[in-house]
């Protein structure tokens, strides 16, 4: 096993994910800029040209390079488990200084930012397990200005599926144009707190445009999408038809005293990307 091979997958990885949109998020961009007209228009036209210049000079497409978050399915018979923390976390090192990404991570206490985008619990990573023997992992760098839009609700289990509703498009409204959209929002319901907010940000993984195989949940999702959108918040809180590309909702059983509602919302920016190492120390960038 060629531990700097590995980390360099890592930083190919990382390097996607900040340079290249993914196709469902262009994709939805364009039929956005296609529905819309004058500053709007105008907007979603400018958003469009960042990305294709980001891509042919291989430049981050934003100035706020985020947060590095991964997300990382391991497969239970994968031989190498105890060094895939140290693998992430010198690919970002290595990342910060190669592609170049701003260094983003700062002490809460101190305000030293350590220089190289690590430091206590960050680069912040979710670790599942799974049948196989490869290793799955998800960039998901993520910008402060729509981090900071993010909000928990621990309702009233009366309130319901309205309450939770209503909550959601508070949320986005208060937000306006702060978080850039259009944007991808999360919404997690139920388990605890932390949980509630886990879910929503995870639910930031799946494609736009793909609706929750829950049919009452994908109903849910598309409600949500039309009440935001009439909002007329619109590309970059200007005005405009699409204030949300999607917004996904995930959910998980609750305590029958709580119903906790996370919302987390991605910028337009909704950058991801994914690899997969094999047990032999190959890898692949998706």
């Amino acid at each position: 096993m060629n531990d700097k091979d590995v980390v360099d997958g890592i930083v190919e990885l990382i390097r996607k994910a900040e340079i290249s949109l993914p196709d469902d998020v262009v994709t939805a961009l364009r039929r956005a800029c296609e529905n819309e007209e004058k500053i709007a228009r105008i907007q979603l036209e400018t958003i469009l040209n960042n990305v294709e210049i980001a891509e042919k000079t291989k430049r981050p497409m934003c100035q706020d390079t985020g947060i590095q978050t991964f997300f990382v399915k391991i497969g239970l018979d994968f031989p190498y488990v105890s060094r895939l923390r140290s693998w992430i976390i010198d690919g970002v090192r290595k990342a910060t200084e190669e592609i170049p990404i701003r260094p983003n991570t700062v002490d809460p206490f101190t305000g030293k930012n350590h220089g190289d985008n690590t430091g206590d619990h960050i680069p912040y990573i979710t670790w599942d397990f799974v049948e196989g023997e490869n290793v799955w992992i998800t960039a998901l760098p993520k910008g402060g200005g729509s981090e900071n839009m993010s909000r928990l609700g621990m309702l009233k289990p009366g309130v319901g599926i309205q309450g939770v509703k209503d909550f959601v498009i508070d949320t986005v409204i208060k937000a306006g144009g702060n978080p850039c959209p259009p944007t991808i929002v999360g919404v997690g319901i139920g388990g605890g707190a932390d949980l509630a907010m886990k879910l929503a940000k995870t639910s930031l993984l799946r494609p736009v445009g793909i609706r929750h195989s829950d049919r009452n949940i994908a109903k849910l999702e598309m409600e949500l999408i039309d009440r935001i959108n009439r909002s007329g918040i619109g590309p970059m809180g200007l005005g405009g038809k699409t204030t949300v590309l999607d917004v996904h909702v995930e959910k998980a059983h609750r305590h029958p005293a709580s119903l906790p509602v996370g919302v987390v919302i991605q910028c337009w920016a909704n950058r991801r990307a994914e690899m997969i190492i094999y047990p032999n120390g190959k890898w692949e960038v998706k």
